[in-house]
């Protein structure tokens, strides 16, 4: 039976490849959703990749979370959210918190995470890849 993989993306994530393209690059949200699923049909997972500005839909999205593993990009919510983060925590499956740019090389208010003392790990700075890296360690791992 193959692992039930649930990508959340918060806000402004759907706006790849026009948004800050000096920080984020040229992929779209699009080629992020491809190489999710690509990532995942090589570890043998399924997979379901889902993005929303709005953070009541994102927390609902965590309460009925019913995946083997979650892989978590709160985007600004990363930062700012004390209710994503008590959402998160009060998940069943393991996560890994992704960020496509390197958060610690930014603003100094996105050097903190509300989520990642969560999480069973953070991958970022990798742009698309992070998403790749951290499908395949987190199907490693459940």
């Amino acid at each position: 039976m193959s692992k039930q993989i649930l990508v959340l993306n918060g806000p402004n994530i759907g706006q790849l490849g026009t948004r800050e393209p000096d920080i984020y690059g040229s992929s779209t949200y699009g080629d992020l959703v491809a190489a999710c699923e690509a990532a995942a049909a090589e570890s043998g997972a399924d997979i379901e990749v889902r993005q929303t500005d709005d953070e009541a839909t994102y927390l609902g999205w965590l309460h009925d979370a019913q995946a083997d593993g979650l892989i978590l990009n709160p985007g600004a919510w990363t930062h700012t959210s004390v209710a994503v983060r008590d959402a998160a925590a009060q998940l069943r499956a393991p996560f890994i918190e992704v960020h496509l740019s390197n958060p610690l090389a930014r603003e100094d208010f996105r050097h903190t995470s509300y989520t990642a003392g969560l999480a069973m790990g953070v991958v970022a700075g990798f742009g698309l890849d992070s998403y790749r890296l951290a499908i395949s360690a987190l199907v490693a791992r459940i």
